[in-house]
């Protein structure tokens, strides 16, 4: 049989042209209203943050710029030198009212301890409350989860580092409770691995590594840097395979530069740094860092030259791979809080390297000058047309909060709600027209342009 589409279209009445306006302008309001609600609530586009993330690769969006240098991945990672929750990101909120997490930050950290830290198929009570927890959004509920799972387990090593995390109101009490946590999974840990069970106690190695990076970022705090180079040292060397992608090499590099171990810090740019394509802006500007200190310290007028250049080509090296950078530690741009995850060679990435290491770029005699000039270079050359392309704006959008002064003029669309007025008045003007035809013929009539222009011309 021939579908014949004159015989249906003809069929068709006006009630159903009425309906179809009706609903599609209901449909059209209800989205416009919950986008202007979930942008309120959580400061971005709930249609723009799916179609990045899932139509984005569909249409294209996944082919990489020419702009950019080969090699090179451009991508959410997780920020090795994040803060603790509870006594570093909670003091912004308690003394300035201002969120220092994104939820979209949150939320991949969420997933991330849900990978990391998952019960499995054998999951307890304790497994099934920390599951709730790593899944709620308010610190309260995570911290309540936290205590039903100690509750239910007292030795249970995740939970002692989730509140050490969230409820620990200064860093010392934060590796009090961390130390704790210190000994439960290394005790869980040798039971289940004596036992025999090696799901369960692959999932203990992984915490007891989380647990132990943390008690180094704790003593790097409170100023015991031995302490803290010799526990990064031993992550760096016996850490699974799941927390090498948190870089624990990066924390040991800055706890050297903050020890002056100049040549333990070249040693181990060397092991992680190659010259094709830097890794990290860590370690580019470290490196770039490192030859700008050698400048003030060479013997003659040749050799300082010669180090000058090669500082300032060290610099164009790492200005190539992240030029948001440079910025900050001429403190051009204000800082803030940096966030857990960071866009690599992006805006959120720059910040975090800024907040840790520009008490070393100060440090050092020279470097910032040096800086400065191949700064100059890189603007000129942009300038010219030969500038750097844009690497994830969105997703640094995502990361960073509102506050930061590079995001921190977005608002809402004024017309949204606007238009979503229009659409629901729309909706509401066909749904009273499907019930009351005879009353919307006569206002039609009423309404009809002939009718309306004489009335424009004898006014």
């Amino acid at each position: 049989m021939v579908w014949d589409s004159a015989t249906f279209l003809g069929a068709l009445t006006p009630k159903f042209y009425v309906a179809l306006t009706g609903t599609s302008s209901l449909i059209s309001g209800l989205i416009l209203i919950f986008e202007w609600w979930y942008f309120r609530k959580y400061g971005t586009s709930f249609i723009e943050q799916v179609s990045l993330t899932h139509l984005g690769p569909w249409l294209g969006g996944g082919s990489s710029s020419s702009s950019e240098p080969e090699g090179v991945e451009c991508k959410v990672w997780r920020n090795p030198m994040s803060l603790l929750r509870g006594a570093e990101y909670g003091r912004l909120w308690s003394v300035a009212r201002r969120a220092p997490l994104t939820y979209y930050d949150m939320n991949l950290s969420a997933q991330e301890h849900q990978a990391w830290f998952g019960g499995g198929s054998g999951s307890t009570g304790a497994d099934e409350a920390l599951a709730r927890a790593w899944r709620e959004r308010e610190p309260a509920a995570r911290v309540a989860c936290a205590r039903a799972a100690l509750a239910l387990r007292p030795d249970c090593a995740a939970a002692l580092l989730l509140l050490a995390e969230e409820d620990a109101p200064t860093v010392l009490e934060a590796e009090r409770v961390l130390r704790r946590a210190w000994r439960c999974g290394e005790a869980a840990w040798r039971a289940l691995a004596a036992a025999g069970a090696a799901g369960a106690a692959r999932r203990e190695a992984a915490v007891l590594a989380h647990v132990k990076r943390r008690v180094a970022m704790c003593a790097r705090r409170l100023g015991r840097l031995r302490e803290a180079a010799r526990l990064f040292r031993e992550l760096a060397r016996d850490a699974p395979p799941a927390l090498h992608a948190l870089a624990p090499h990066e924390n040991l590099l800055e706890v050297l530069l903050e020890q002056r171990a100049w040549a333990d810090a070249a040693a181990l740019l060397a092991r992680h740094d190659p010259e094709p394509a830097p890794r990290s802006a860590t370690l580019a500007y470290t490196a770039a860092l490192l030859r700008a200190r050698a400048v003030p310290l060479a013997a003659t007028a040749a050799a300082r030259l010669a180090a000058e250049a090669a500082a300032l080509e060290s610099l164009r090296r790492a200005i190539r791979y992240n030029p948001h950078v440079p910025p900050y530690l001429l403190e051009l741009r204000a800082l803030t809080l940096p966030p857990e995850h960071v866009l690599r060679r992006g805006d959120s990435e720059a910040l975090a390297y800024a907040f840790c290491h520009l008490r070393h770029w100060r440090a050092c005699e020279g470097a910032l000058r040096l800086l400065a000039l191949a700064w100059g270079a890189a603007e000129r050359a942009a300038a010219r047309g030969a500038g750097w392309g844009a690497c994830g704006a969105c997703a640094d959008r995502e990361l960073l909060p509102a506050h930061h002064c590079g995001w921190g003029g977005r608002r809402a669309p004024a017309l949204l709600p606007l238009a979503a007025a229009l659409c629901a008045g729309a909706a509401l003007l066909a749904l009273l027209a499907h019930r009351w035809p005879a009353a919307a013929a006569a206002a039609a009539a009423a309404l009809h342009p002939a009718r309306l222009l004489r009335l424009v011309a004898a006014l």
